[in-house]
């Protein structure tokens, strides 16, 4: 772990960082999130009885979406061309929630991490809108990095 921001010059003004002079390296990113509702709301989504749909199957086109659109949304992120993305929704009527789990993968200067984030903040929010005429109380949850590997860094995974 790096002891300093990369995204500030020595300045102190937001810059983005130079990948130019990095090699290019096979890298993947996990990253994990839940969202939580009525039970109810869960049947309807796991017995594709809602009226807008599959709501799964959207969330997860959304998702692969969000991880593609990922420099548009946030400011310093590089584009890059992601060469794959499994985005996996889970139902979990034992804690009345959706479980969300985006791999990205790219070969190139730089990490997948926020395109993984992204990812499944957007899947997320897509279950959220869809479902939010028959639930407003649904939350977000437990997202975070998973794991990381390739680059300079090498792996990383969540202990905790």
């Amino acid at each position: 772990m790096g002891d300093k921001l990369t995204h500030f010059n020595a300045s102190g003004e937001a810059h983005m960082v130079e990948v130019g002079a990095k090699a290019v390296t096979s890298r993947e990113a996990v990253a994990e999130g839940r969202i939580f509702m009525d039970p109810k709301t869960l049947e309807m989504i796991m017995q594709g009885e809602h009226k807008k749909g599959d709501v799964l199957g959207i969330a997860r086109v959304a998702g692969i979406l969000g991880a593609k659109k990922t420099p548009e949304l946030i400011p310093l992120a590089h584009p890059i061309s992601i060469t794959g993305v499994d985005l996996d929704l889970t139902p979990e009527p034992e804690k009345n929630a959706v479980y969300c789990r985006a791999a990205v993968r790219v070969m190139g200067q730089t990490g997948v991490e926020m395109e993984a984030l992204t990812a499944v903040q957007i899947a997320l929010l897509t279950i959220y809108d869809m479902c939010k005429a028959v639930d407003r109380g649904m939350v977000m949850q437990d997202i975070g990095l998973l794991a990381k590997s390739g680059g300079k860094s090498g792996t990383w995974r969540r202990t905790a």
